[in-house]
């Protein structure tokens, strides 16, 4: 029985079709190919040439990148025409292959000759056609076009400013932006981070090499590695473009650069680090043009909007977002401006960078090496008549004061600050010196928050909770009125991920988990009377004070996360 007889036994191919099929299968398409046309289930499809070839192993969709060094077995035009393409290197140097269809037999001759031609052993794997169109991009997306500028180096252009005389420093920049290949591995770098939407991108020497890794969707993943020979080269070109001394590697230095990638304006905050191989740099990716987000699309539950929504039609006060760093904080200050009457009230914001543009709002980029700082610009904005003033950060004590002298002085203030959870929050304005009678009138609201990775589509298993997982989510909201506790203790299933071939992690993207803290009667006093971060929280839950743990349970029970991702926070 051939492979299309199988799939007309498995009722994916017509009786009918099957002879019109294998005319095109002459014509030179592949039988994946023609069924993929059709509209036929890609997993269905690698099912059934599973169960075919099953004395063969299978290898389903990954999207981690091929390294280059494996690439150059194959070249590209013999992949393309054969079907297949290298997956890596096993021990005893065993190339390891995936083939689209196996029982071509000049595809297997090709391999065999490939492989005796460099001495190399090999491992057939059957690969989905998908997973075949993937690894074909990387060589002529970015990996393979870092491969090629790697290739088009020599020992003479190589670039190390190691070893450059301080007075040949200025020739050598020069070499560098001139130095084609340097300038389109960099070029590559960043293009690709574009492309995955990464968040950062670090560039780390080894002791034998150099590796590229990017933050996607919070997790890191190395993608390139570069030989060492051309570090020196790849973070002088940065250093340029970041207009950073190229000759000071022993202290950390920060920069930032702007560039259109994708028809995307993107801004680059870049700092480097001494380490003991070489200076480790990394890159924050800001999209200046891409717009802020709608607050109904940060993944506020209905309770957690409401309260948002009270707060910021308050006529004065603060609100304050808390959480570490890449938490999203940012974001969801930007959402909160983007609710406001931005025709009927003057808006000003204090920034260190500005991220987005919002237009209808008058921003400020903070520099403090000209003694611009967020204290310094609080101090001249109230004399621009505001209604509303964001403040990217509180992050001293001079600036915490005047922010809260700005909104007992009927001004509406946004703004972030580092505390681990929305109940910390007074105590870390009081350990800066804010008197907490000051605190009660005029704190909104806090807004801790954290993001979690969500379930990718048609990923999400429907699972009853566990015995011990009704337990823990029992004892985690024995302390919320009883109202509220039902919604925790009434539900019955969770959700988990499943990796596919398309998500491997079973994930893709994140959401935010929120908690709000709103300013009551009741936690006015006990503000007054003991400002610690436990008393507070007390009070907050007897309020009703769902916390961020508890928020992610209630998207783990809707199916946007996976429960996994609740015993993160």
């Amino acid at each position: 029985m051939s492979l299309l007889d199988e799939f007309v036994k498995k009722n994916i191919v017509d009786r009918v079709d099957a002879e019109r099929i294998e005319q095109e299968i002459e014509d030179g398409k592949t039988l994946d190919e023609i069924l993929l046309d059709k509209g036929s289930d890609p997993v269905a499809i690698f099912n059934v040439k599973k169960e075919y070839y099953k004395d063969m192993p299978a290898r389903s969709f990954s999207d981690d990148l091929i390294p280059a060094e494996v690439l150059r077995y194959v070249p590209q035009k013999s992949a393309l025409h054969y079907k297949f393409v290298p997956l890596g290197m096993g021990p005893d140097n065993n190339l390891e292959i995936g083939i689209v269809n196996p029982d071509d037999l000049s595809a297997k001759s090709a391999i065999e000759f490939i492989t005796n031609s460099n001495n190399l052993s090999h491992t057939l794997f059957l690969i989905p056609y998908e997973y075949f169109e993937y690894i074909m991009k990387n060589y002529s997306g970015v990996k393979g076009e870092v491969k090629e500028a790697l290739g088009m180096l020599t020992d003479s252009a190589d670039i190390n400013l190691d070893n450059v005389k301080a007075k040949e420093k200025s020739d050598a920049s020069e070499k560098i932006i001139e130095d084609a290949p340097i300038t389109k591995i960099v070029s590559n770098i960043l293009k690709y981070a574009a492309e995955k939407r990464a968040s950062d991108i670090h560039v780390e020497v080894w002791e034998k090499e150099v590796s590229v890794r990017y933050r996607i969707d919070g997790l890191m993943s190395k993608d390139l590695i570069l030989p060492k020979n051309i570090h020196s080269a790849v973070v002088a070109r940065i250093k340029i473009l970041s207009k950073i001394k190229l000759d000071e590697k022993r202290v950390p230095q920060d920069g930032r650069f702007s560039a259109t990638l994708l028809s995307r304006k993107i801004d680059f905050r870049v700092s480097t680090f001494p380490t003991y191989f070489g200076e480790k740099v990394v890159m924050r990716l800001l999209e200046s043009d891409r717009g802020a987000m709608n607050i109904e699309d940060l993944g506020l539950t209905d309770k957690n909007m409401r309260a948002i929504k009270r707060a910021i039609t308050k006529p004065y006060g603060i609100i304050l977002i808390c959480g570490p760093t890449g938490s999203g904080k940012t974001n969801t200050l930007y959402s909160l401006l983007n609710q406001l009457d931005k025709e009927g009230e003057n808006i000003l914001s204090l920034e260190d960078p500005i991220e987005l543009n919002i237009p209808g709002v008058s921003q400020s980029q903070m520099r403090p090496e000209i003694g611009y700082t967020f204290a310094t610009g609080l101090r001249s904005v109230l004399r621009q008549d505001p209604d509303v003033i964001m403040v990217g950060e509180i992050r001293d004590t001079e600036t915490a004061k005047l922010a809260i002298q700005a909104a007992l002085t009927g001004h509406l203030v946004l703004s972030t600050i580092h505390t681990n959870t929305a109940s910390d929050v007074v105590q870390r304005l009081v350990d800066m010196g804010v008197e907490p009678y000051l605190i009660g009138p005029t704190l909104i609201a806090a807004v801790g928050q954290r993001l979690s990775q969500t379930i990718a589509p048609d990923s999400g298993n429907q699972i009853p909770i566990p015995p011990s997982t009704k337990e823990f989510i029992k004892k985690t909201v024995q302390d919320l009125p009883e109202e509220i506790q039902k919604q925790f203790i009434e539900s019955e299933t969770i959700f988990e991920a499943v990796p596919s071939e398309k998500y491997p992690t079973g994930t893709k993207g994140r959401i935010g988990v929120f908690e709000v803290l709103e300013m009551s009667r009741e936690l006015e006093q006990i503000i007054l009377a003991d400002p610690s971060s436990l008393a507070i929280y007390d009070q907050v839950r007897k309020d009703g004070l769902i916390t961020i743990k508890e928020d992610a349970m209630l998207k783990a029970f809707e199916g946007k996360i996976p429960f996994e991702e609740v015993m993160k926070l």
